[in-house]
């Protein structure tokens, strides 16, 4: 497995594994609520209920969010090579490792630290189509494309 295999697979793996924590808490909180409205009255259990709907709303709100990551990351082949940045490239500028997919956390791979950066972002759109050698700057620093993988 190449290197941007195993980033791809570790940010895939992290994403699923917080799907699957979202979907749980989701039907936990159906649950509850189903059990709730069996042997409540009055206003306690308006209550109740109205605030197990916001944070339903919430966790909801949050899975869709995973959900479009996943996506992103679905849309990407970690075998595909460009001489120019694109969606999926990993990128070596200034020393740094830096992932061009959606804005996840930063992660260890093979004890190397890689940054997930969105197409979207300033970095992340900035660097989009360029090529190796390419210099621009962000808030003041100065990076240089070194490697494109």
């Amino acid at each position: 497995m190449t290197f941007k295999q195993k980033i791809h697979a570790h940010y895939s793996l992290l994403i699923q594994d917080k799907i699957d924590v979202f979907q749980d808490m989701i039907a936990a909180l159906t649950e509850d609520s189903k059990n709730d409205a069996k042997g409540s009255a009055g206003d306690k259990h308006e209550t109740t209920l109205s605030m197990m709907h916001l944070e339903q709303e919430k966790l909801n709100h949050k899975l869709r969010e995973y959900l479009a990551q996943k996506a992103v990351l679905e849309k990407i082949n970690p075998l595909s090579e460009s001489t120019k940045i694109c969606l999926g490239s990993l990128v070596q500028a200034n020393g740094m490792l830096l992932f061009i997919a959606a804005a996840l956390p930063k992660i260890n791979v093979d004890e190397k630290t890689v940054i997930a950066v969105s197409p979207q972002s300033p970095l992340g759109n900035a660097l989009l189509g360029n090529e190796v050698g390419f210099v621009f700057e962000i808030h003041r620093s100065t990076y240089r494309v070194e490697t494109i993988y």
